[in-house]
């Protein structure tokens, strides 16, 4: 799907919600607007995967035509006998079944015929989908999509009145569109960002811009020992541990298998219910199948997933990659037992105020001794002092900080302020730290700064190869930065200003002597030409 496509797609979308949502705020008629396109790649790529199985068993679309009635419902009724055996093999090759009734040709159908039995029949789709679909249990996941709502309507038939109008509407504006998982995925995250932008502040609960999170990816995807070399052709698994709506881990995903490699597990964790919920319609949507990812609904600080729990060093999960965008400067809690927890333990705890360093070393705990961690924060975390200069300062000593990129300001929907990205690794080659200052290169939008392909290639390849450029990076060694009492902010290393013109004083003072001889010179001139006249000279 092309960029015109997406905004094709997105425009009519947005002026169904417009017109459609009534008592919704944005919020919510995402939830059903995502929600149904959800359905509509579920369905359609379950109903080509039923075709490639049946082969010339699956009914002519043109034969059928009666009564709304699908292909596969067709099948179904003619041949009882052989459904478990069907969807045994569904299960194997396309990793789930959805029943004929459940179908996006069905629910479309019932929303055209104004079918009393639409809502009855989403509800029991919604809840099939959830617990018996997937070889994985998706429980919860159109959780938030509430069909009993009274913003829907008052009465029953109010609300599935409502729901046929939009589902039809929704139906007629999908009609023509691809139901490829790559651009129905593509769609499905431009959807995403345009209700962030609509959502101010909240949006920095779920999205990251797609550009910003092409630099963390392309630069989770190199090799951490020898960046150079390129994208790693296999990551065996990646971490996000406060995902949203997962776009940055698909984003590192399809890095690798555009380059012709693979990524064998993703894994997630969020806080938020509704974010959730999108993350893994995300995941799915985008072809990755039940069995590639694992997402977790809970807190990161608090460290509430079991499978991160272990104990035992032998045994502790560590990942390839860790990519992330936490909240910024998020106050939390921390207990007395947290002290002892070995991923704050060897550095210290995060102040109260502000849990950007807590967040950070819970994911770099979980980075493997070759891989590579980028992160997004807000720039306090490069020189505030306190708790969070100590925890710096150890960071910096035992050489894991690689890099630090300073990113422009008013590049979120969520805050204006300037924010960088930090590179760790917990065997690095070089001994300096690279800091580029990418802060004046942007191009200024309507509502926020954006970066272009050219901005963002610039900071990849600066650190790809350790570049140095004048008011652009530097490699600098720890020595100085010790000298600069551990104080990263980067203006120090890197400023961008432009140093003004050596001044010659001998040739300022040779040119004011000239210039006051010239004038003199002009004067004597116009006292001549004054005193033929017979008028008073100058003074």
């Amino acid at each position: 799907m092309t960029e015109n496509d997406q905004k094709q797609l997105g425009k009519i979308l947005w002026n169904i919600a417009d017109q459609l949502r009534g008592a919704m705020n944005a919020d919510d008629f995402r939830d059903y607007m995502l929600a149904f396109l959800f359905l509509r790649y579920l369905s359609d790529n379950y109903e080509q995967a039923a075709k490639k199985e049946l082969g010339r068993d699956y009914p002519d679309p043109n034969a059928v035509g009666n009564g709304g009635r699908t292909p596969l419902s067709v099948w179904y009724a003619d041949n009882s006998g052989d459904i478990a055996a069907f969807e045994t093999q569904m299960r194997r090759k396309a990793h789930y079944v959805i029943k004929p009734k459940h179908l996006w040709t069905n629910i479309a159908n019932l929303a055209r015929t104004q079918d009393s039995e639409l809502l009855n029949t989403l509800q029991e789709g919604f809840k099939y989908i959830e617990n018996e679909s997937f070889e994985s249990t998706f429980s919860g996941l159109f959780s938030e999509i509430n069909l009993s709502s009274e913003k829907l309507g008052k009465t029953y038939q109010a609300r599935n009145d409502k729901l046929c109008t939009i589902i039809q509407r929704i139906a007629d504006g999908l009609k023509g569109f691809s139901t490829d998982s790559d651009k129905l995925g593509d769609a499905y995250e431009y959807l995403i960002g345009q209700f962030a932008a609509g959502s101010g502040k909240k949006a920095g609960e779920f999205y990251t811009p797609q550009r910003i999170s092409d630099i963390l990816s392309a630069i989770a995807t190199l090799d951490g020992q020898n960046p150079k070399t390129g994208p790693r052709k296999k990551l065996a698994s990646v971490l996000d541990f406060a995902c949203g709506s997962g776009s940055l881990l698909l984003n590192v995903r399809h890095r690798v298998v555009k380059a012709g490699g693979s990524v064998g597990m993703i894994y997630g964790q969020e806080k938020n219910i509704t974010t959730y919920n999108l993350c893994r319609m995300n995941m799915l949507l985008h072809g990755v199948k039940d069995s590639e990812f694992e997402i977790f609904h809970g807190d990161t600080l608090t460290n509430d997933w079991d499978m991160l729990r272990e104990q035992n060093p032998a045994k502790k999960p560590s990942f390839d990659a860790v990519v992330a965008n936490p909240p910024f400067s998020y106050r939390w809690d921390p207990n007395e037992t947290l002290g002892e927890d070995m991923r704050f333990k060897n550095h210290g705890l995060a102040p109260k105020s502000a849990a950007d360093f807590a967040f950070l070393l819970h994911g770099f705990h979980y980075l493997k001794d070759e891989g590579v961690m980028a992160i997004i924060l807000p720039h306090g975390v490069l020189f505030r002092g306190g708790k969070e200069a100590a925890i710096r300062r150890k960071l910096l000593d035992d050489g894991h900080i690689d890099t630090v990129i300073g990113l422009p300001a008013n590049l979120f929907y969520s805050t204006g302020i300037p924010v960088c990205i930090l590179v760790l690794k917990k065997c690095k080659k070089s001994d300096d730290v690279l800091i580029i200052n990418a802060a004046e290169h942007y191009e200024k939008g309507k509502r926020q700064n954006y970066l272009n392909p050219e901005h963002i290639n610039k900071i990849i390849d600066t650190y790809q190869h350790r570049k140095e450029e004048e008011r652009y990076s530097r490699r600098v060694g720890l020595e100085e930065i010790e000298e600069n009492d551990y104080n990263l902010n980067i203006s120090r290393y890197v400023s961008t200003a432009k140093s003004e013109p050596e001044i010659d004083l001998k040739a300022v003072h040779a040119e004011l002597v000239k210039a006051e001889e010239e004038i003199k010179a002009a004067k004597d001139r116009h006292n001549a030409f004054l005193a033929e006249l017979g008028l008073p000279l100058l003074p």
